[in-house]
């Protein structure tokens, strides 16, 4: 429910950013070099196109792929989406737990590798996650991947080195 109902309402918000983002690109590059197709694997192995505008500005790419939610190829917050035959899906036990979960657009592994910690290691952290997901879990990895990605863009957004740097004061 959490997937459908906030993915929806995300979709409607943010649908105007992906529009203009997707015209942006097709005047640029054309109209044939907007979207990324590429196929995953999903809930229960079955494999779909996991499509994105080719653009990392803003999450574009990301909030390009919430169609995918609302029509339950992926979830917002899961693994990662793997390509089909990925070594990290391959084999019985306890990778298993992949064919049993959405791929997410977000993840604790995603929101983790931001973070810089050397010590993160993506196949575990999606497993921890498949042991333990919930509604709470969900919701606070939606959130620091909100707070990371705002915080990224503020960020991006403030002036050069050149226009920071602090003027010798004049006493």
């Amino acid at each position: 429910m959490l997937d459908l109902t906030l993915g929806t309402a995300l979709l409607v918000l943010t649908a105007p950013a992906v529009a203009a983002g997707a015209l942006a690109l097709a005047v640029r590059r054309g109209p044939g070099n907007v979207w990324e197709r590429s196929p995953r694997t999903g809930l229960g192995g079955r494999v779909f196109t996991l499509r994105s505008l080719r653009t990392r500005r803003l999450r574009l790419d990301l909030l390009s792929r919430l169609p995918q939610v609302v029509r339950g190829d992926l979830s917002l917050v899961g693994p990662a989406p793997l390509p089909p035959g990925s070594p990290r899906a391959a084999g019985p036990g306890p990778r298993q737990w992949r064919q049993e979960l959405r791929p997410g657009l977000t993840g604790l592994a995603q929101v983790r590798a931001r973070s810089g910690m050397p010590w993160d290691d993506p196949a575990l952290l999606d497993q921890h996650y498949a042991e333990h997901h919930g509604v709470v879990l969900d919701l606070s990895i939606l959130a620091e991947a909100v707070r990371v990605s705002l915080r990224t863009a503020l960020r991006k957004a403030r002036p050069g080195d050149s226009t920071t740097t602090a003027q010798p004061r004049h006493t």
